[in-house]
């Protein structure tokens, strides 16, 4: 078995499964809109983390960043107007962000994307 090489990777497999169960977990699953949003986003996270975690490309990083800028703008783009929902989209979405960009930036020139230094997929 392979050694972990991001644990950002599996916080942000965690953040997307809790996208996932969201809508059930802090009482939003009647608005139809907004649960659909959490799922999909939160399974097609968890997609990209995983692939993250056994397969670690820069890309994946930067996917998981724009998931997680989606995930904050929707509430906005998409009409959520409730508190809870606008709250949980923001706070999760900033942390899928903030870790992604984490692991961009310590990785950024040490060469352990693809072993030669400066070199990112």
């Amino acid at each position: 078995m392979t050694q972990l090489k991001h644990w950002q990777d599996v916080a942000n497999f965690v953040l997307g499964l809790w996208l996932a169960l969201s809508p059930w977990t802090i009482g939003y699953q009647g608005d139809a809109t907004a649960t659909s949003t959490a799922l999909v986003t939160g399974v097609v996270l968890m997609a990209v983390a995983l692939g993250a975690i056994f397969v670690p490309r820069a890309w994946e990083e930067w996917t998981q960043a724009l998931i997680g800028l989606a995930v904050m703008a929707s509430p906005w783009l998409l009409g959520f107007n409730q508190p809870v929902v606008m709250r949980n989209a923001l706070l999760t979405g900033l942390a899928v962000v903030g870790l992604a960009g984490w692991t961009l930036l310590a990785h950024k020139d040490d060469g352990t994307w693809t072993g030669s230094k400066g070199a990112a997929h």
